[in-house]
């Protein structure tokens, strides 16, 4: 049978226009559709404009820090000049996306595309219809507000909080994930009165029980209030704004009401199902290590396919793709120790197995851990502290883990993410911290307490954490 092309992609996002490019180079002709702009999540409502806004954000912290050293400054903040700003950068960014496209001879349609069977597209809204040997799955995933909540409609999404026609003098985040965090971050740094609302004790589920603790008090530091054990039963609008009803039977004024209670994969109304694409409980797309679905023909990448959801993740899902089919190169991508960074107050980067996980998997567990004051701001009286841990393997001393909560967390932790993967001994890395940097003097702690089920010896080392410290 002829194709119109030999390869269709479904979601014009960093990973599906990495798969398009490549397999376009690789010699096939290559289509791919996008429903709403070219560039995806990360580009346009995600990695790119938030990042931006935090930056913006930090300014906040540099400002109160300048006096320490000398600075005498008068500020005041624009949100419609900041927001602005970032949107032409998306736009962009988006139009060199489309540019790369095209000069890789791939041709985009601006349209949503859904599937008619295996080998076939229809596009909504022009209705043409195209064939295509092979069809990829790249629509990533997308925020949510909850169902059945009275008044829900008055609550945003992650997606609309970058449209805001004003920076909201109060602001309610729902939820106790990284985008609850970084978003009150923006908000609580950019000037608005901020408060996270979550269902559990602690913030960050998943991650290291230690950068949990250490996240909840440094982000109450930063001003930002927290209400834990709670969530919302009912919004109305008030004169005042927005009035959230609690569990608790408390109530909150709020000008802006975000919930970050989590993302799931863009995969309603495809017609996957249709087509026999087997979808799991959350309606991701279950595909093999070569990102090949139920359906011989069709591949799915990225977040819509719920494995790991980070950029960098699909960039590589969608190249390995390509190289696999396109180039000959059966090339299966490795999930496990991939960094990641939640740009909070403080931001945070981990790669590797947290203190938890690695106690249930191996026989014996070193623990290194330390907490300082950085010298930037210990000069500047400013108390936040920084938390640095190691988890590593006690019987062949290989650092299973990095967990850091601090400034230039995100920057430092891809670093950490080489030697994780690599297999490096901690003494090997002390050793080459060691040949540049004078170790602080380490301490050994007290035994952990057996209700916390620890056999191993707890070491609190700040030498061999690569950081020259303040005694403060």
């Amino acid at each position: 049978m002829k194709y119109d092309y030999d390869l269709f992609v479904i979601g014009a996002g960093s990973g599906g226009v990495r798969a398009a490019r490549i397999a376009s180079l690789a010699g096939a002709k290559v289509a791919i559709a996008e429903e709403y702009r070219i560039g995806g999540t990360c580009v346009i409502r995600g990695c790119v404009p938030k990042k931006l806004l935090v930056f913006g954000a930090d300014y906040q912290q540099l400002l109160a820090d300048a006096p320490g050293y000398g600075w005498t400054v008068q500020s005041s903040f624009s949100w419609p000049t900041l927001r602005d700003r970032v949107q032409e950068e998306v736009t962009r960014l988006s139009g060199i996306y489309l540019s790369n496209l095209a000069k890789a001879g791939v041709t985009a349609f601006e349209e949503r595309a859904e599937l008619v069977d295996a080998h076939r597209v229809k596009l909504k809204k022009s209705g043409s219809e195209l064939t295509a040997e092979r069809i990829l799955v790249a629509t990533g995933g997308a925020p949510y507000l909850p169902d059945g909540l009275p008044g829900v409609e008055l609550g945003i999404t992650s997606n609309e909080a970058f449209h805001l026609p004003e920076l909201p003098r109060r602001a309610l985040i729902v939820g106790g994930g990284y985008i609850a965090l970084e978003f009150a971050n923006i908000f609580a740094g950019l000037g608005s009165e901020t408060r996270i609302l979550h269902r559990g004790d602690q913030m960050l589920r998943g991650f290291d029980q230690d950068i949990r603790a250490h996240v909840h008090v440094e982000t109450e530091r930063a001003g930002i209030q927290l209400k834990m054990k709670a969530t919302v039963t009912k919004l109305e609008k008030s004169s005042g704004g927005i009035t959230a009803t609690l569990s608790t039977g408390e109530t909150l004024d709020a000008d802006v009401v975000l919930f970050a209670i989590g993302r799931h994969p863009n995969t309603a109304g495809l017609g996957l199902e249709r087509v026999g694409v087997k979808l799991d409980s959350e309606g991701a797309v279950i595909v093999d290590a070569f990102s090949q679905s139920s359906v011989e023909h069709i591949y799915a990448i990225g977040d819509v396919t719920n494995r790991t959801n980070l950029t960098p993740v699909a960039i590589r899902d969608g190249h390995a793709f390509a190289d696999t089919v396109y180039n000959k190169r059966p090339t299966p991508v490795d999930h496990a120790t991939v960094a990641s960074a939640v740009f909070g107050r403080p931001p945070v980067g981990t790669v590797g197995l947290c203190e938890a996980d690695a106690r249930r998997s191996r026989k014996s567990v070193d623990i290194y851990r330390t907490s300082f004051r950085p010298m930037r701001t210990v000069f500047a009286g400013n108390e936040t502290r920084t938390l640095m841990k190691l988890v590593v393997d006690g019987e062949t001393d290989k650092v299973l883990g990095v967990h850091i909560a601090g400034d230039d967390a995100a920057e430092m932790i891809q670093l950490a993410a080489i030697a994780v993967k690599a297999g490096v001994s901690r003494s090997r890395i002390s050793a080459c911290a060691r040949a540049g940097l004078q170790p602080a003097r380490a301490r050994r702690t007290s035994s952990p307490s057996a209700d916390q089920r620890r056999s191993d010896s707890l070491r609190e080392q700040s030498g061999d954490l690569w950081q020259v410290q303040m005694a403060a």
